[in-house]
């Protein structure tokens, strides 16, 4: 089965991004309009994040999520058969904060977010970089599309790490000079274990695992995101947070991400997965204070 569905998905890859642009604009009408895909979510989390815009504002934001959303979705059809020509034409970055961190002599790590496109970082960003990239990701259920996206993230050299077998996984690069690539800001599954921040002012659940790899590992740390200049095209960026994470306040390292994503996400809000429960958990007294 896995066979058929690759090799109908790189049939279709081989079109040009023109043509499936348009199959795009298609799921954009169904998922907004027909069913309204976590239409409630994504106004919920909008009407949180910018108390202060108006409902046309949000309306207007969440619309373009939606488009940006799907084009996720082609795109990655597209990575299928994409060359590395074709990466270059389309994503442009300065990651020399990356490299000059690597060139301390120990592993860094890069946190990103759920930031459009994100399956650009195992597939644009490590022609960027001067070691390999390890990527965490979380494995899916379905063994066909597991086995697929596995296929399209590690296409030009990026070694993959699950994150539900990291400690294992994990053990082959001990000792080794490496960056390791991470998706910092899902909503933690035992909000009693999380770092709690304030976040666009309201308390929120952030996981402990990357502050607390990055303190054990005294790994450099830099924050990334990604712009789009326009449809089809992106733009990395980069930024230093620290090279010495263990000599910051225990949770510290959690609020400068979150601040952070914050700020770029307030400056382009239409990049990001707007329909994920970030809000799900309520802070309770018992989890501990909140940074």
């Amino acid at each position: 089965m896995y066979y058929v569905l690759y090799g109908v998905l790189y049939a279709v890859s081989l079109l040009p991004l023109k043509v499936l642009y348009l199959l795009s604009d298609f799921a954009y009408v169904v998922v907004y309009y027909l069913f309204g895909y976590r239409k409630d979510v994504v106004m919920q989390n909008l009407t949180i994040a910018f108390p202060q815009k108006t409902e046309d504002e949000k309306i207007k934001i969440a619309k373009q999520f939606y488009k940006n959303f799907c084009d996720t979705f082609i795109e990655t059809i597209k990575f299928i058969s994409a060359s590395s020509t074709f990466f270059e034409k389309r994503f442009k970055a300065d990651f020399s904060v990356l490299n000059e961190a690597f060139a301390l002599g120990r592993p860094v790590q890069i946190q990103a977010g759920h930031n459009f496109n994100w399956e650009l970082v195992n597939l644009a960003v490590p022609k960027y970089l001067d070691g390999t990239l390890v990527g965490v990701y979380l494995p899916l259920n379905n063994k066909i599309f597991e086995r697929l996206f596995r296929y399209i993230r590690s296409r030009f050299g990026t070694q993959l790490v699950a994150a539900t077998r990291m400690r294992e996984e994990m053990f082959r690069y001990r000792g080794k000079h490496y960056f390791i690539g991470l998706i910092a800001d899902q909503a933690p599954p035992v909000p009693q274990k999380a770092y709690w921040v304030n976040f666009f002012g309201r308390p929120t659940a952030f996981l402990r695992g990357p502050e607390n790899a990055a303190r054990i590992s005294n790994y450099s740390v830099v924050f990334t995101h990604f712009r789009k200049s326009k449809r089809g095209y992106y733009e990395g960026a980069a930024e230093l947070c620290t090279t010495t994470p263990r000599e910051l306040p225990e949770g510290h390292l959690t609020l400068l991400y979150a601040h952070y994503l914050e700020r770029v996400m307030s400056a382009n809000p239409e990049m990001w997965l707007w329909s994920h429960r970030r809000w799900k958990h309520e802070w309770k007294e018992e989890y501990g204070k909140v940074i």
